[in-house]
């Protein structure tokens, strides 16, 4: 048994470098959008392809006909789509003998230093992913998080009063640049305990790192420019300490983790809490705008911010994927056979969407059951600051339109332009007509 689980553990690990190897030879030892593109058959890209804020319709005739799907893969990988919500459940809750998502059997093959390891948790098996939460978790209990939903309410407030302002020179405002994008990075980088010098830097970085076409920025120098900025930062706060989420870890935690490792823990807490709730924020607001039962729905009954943004989580399930499992060890799935090496990537925006799960799940109906969505992911990796998204939306989306009550789309709905094959999918600019 246990040659088997190290064959296993070895054909996963052959995988990864086969896969991160498709990324490191590209010229310059780094992953070009084009290039990378190229690559993968355009069939493989479909989970990230959208029409407005639905998935393609090929997404979900994926669903209906194999939940569980060869995915056609460069490099002689073996992989798999996962569309089917119970499915998707299965892969985000198995634990690590049967995936793997751990970065470190990388370090030292196909040209890969322990340098460009990203860090955080979406790159962590247990035990090294259980330590790390642990250091995290504080941070995000009901009674911390109750404690910022104060100042929360004042940077919304802040952003809407911002609104206000540029509606003053100017008849249409970018709701993406001055709502959606100053109410999350505010309260992460205060989260953090980043300067507040650092925002604009570390919005450019967060936005840049998720698309995979026409980015001004390779994915992989992206990431290490975010990790290297977040050093400095962990290196100042070690020695002089600091504010938030980075100095209170290097006051209870700083022997037992170094700044390499602390950087990319903060970096994951950033990429995960700024540029998924700016898209949430905008695209949110736009589901609101088609929607003038909706909109004033939510302008008029305090009860409906909860159920309003549990179902927007599920319909726009920003994070269109969730991170490739590696198979450790052969299983099945779906009726499907997984061998080890296998890569296997769940579609969560196809996952949310299952027929499986009720009625009508193509369109935005707060009224239905609730039900447990996988916008967050689930199981080991389900995503920390969940709840802390949720506090932001359910605050955000009711002052908005109470703020604006006569806010319209300042062009038609179908020439809004959206950031095409991006993990986290969002809107470049949202322009609106406050009254």
């Amino acid at each position: 048994m246990q040659k088997l689980s190290t064959l296993g553990a070895k054909a996963a690990s052959r995988a990864r470098r086969r896969f991160l190897g498709l990324l490191m030879k590209l010229p310059g030892g780094h992953a070009d959008p084009a290039s990378l593109l190229a690559r993968f058959p355009d069939e493989a890209l479909m989970p990230l392809r959208r029409d407005g804020l639905d998935p393609v319709p090929a997404l979900a005739a994926v669903r209906e006909r194999e939940p569980v799907s060869r995915l056609k893969m460069p490099l002689g990988l073996r992989g798999w789509l996962v569309t089917g919500y119970e499915e998707s459940k299965m892969v985000l809750a198995a634990d690590s003998k049967t995936y793997s998502n751990d970065f470190g059997n990388m370090i030292g093959k196909v040209g890969i230093g322990a340098e460009q390891d990203p860090g955080g948790l979406g790159f962590a098996d247990p035990p090294h992913h259980t330590r790390l939460r642990k250091m995290l978790a504080p941070h995000f209990t009901t009674r911390a998080l109750a404690k910022r939903t104060p100042r929360v309410e004042q940077i919304i407030a802040d952003s809407l009063d911002d609104m206000a302002r540029a509606a003053e020179t100017s008849p249409t405002v970018d709701l993406q640049k001055h709502f959606a994008l100053q109410i999350p990075s505010r309260v992460i980088m205060e989260l953090l305990g980043v300067d507040d010098g650092d925002r604009d830097e570390f919005q450019r970085l967060s936005a840049a790192r998720f698309d995979l076409e026409g980015g001004a920025h390779k994915s992989l120098d992206v990431i290490q420019e975010s990790i290297d900025l977040l050093r400095t930062t962990v290196a100042k706060q070690r020695a002089g300490g600091g504010p938030g989420l980075i100095g209170s870890i290097l006051a209870e935690h700083g022997d037992d983790i170094d700044d390499v490792e602390l950087a990319g823990l903060a970096d994951g807490v950033l990429t995960g809490g700024l540029e998924t709730t700016v898209s949430m924020l905008a695209l949110g607001a736009v589901a609101l705008l088609e929607d003038p039962e909706l909109f004033a729905t939510v302008r008029d009954d305090d009860a409906a911010a909860e159920p309003l943004v549990e179902e927007l989580l599920r319909y726009l399930t920003v994070v269109q994927v969730g991170f490739p499992r590696f198979a450790v060890r052969d299983s099945v799935l779906g009726g499907k056979p997984i061998f080890a090496g296998d890569v296997v990537i769940p579609s969560l925006s196809g996952a949310n969407r299952d027929a499986r799960l009720g009625d009508e799940l193509e369109r935005v109906d707060i009224t239905r059951p609730p039900m447990s969505h996988l916008a967050f992911g689930h199981g080991l990796h389900r995503c920390v600051g969940a709840e802390l998204a949720r506090i932001e939306l359910r605050l955000a989306y009711p002052a908005l339109v109470r703020r604006f009550p006569g806010m319209k789309l300042a062009v038609p709905a179908d020439e809004l332009r959206y950031r095409e094959l991006s993990v986290v999918y969002g809107l470049t600019e949202l322009p609106v007509v406050l009254s």
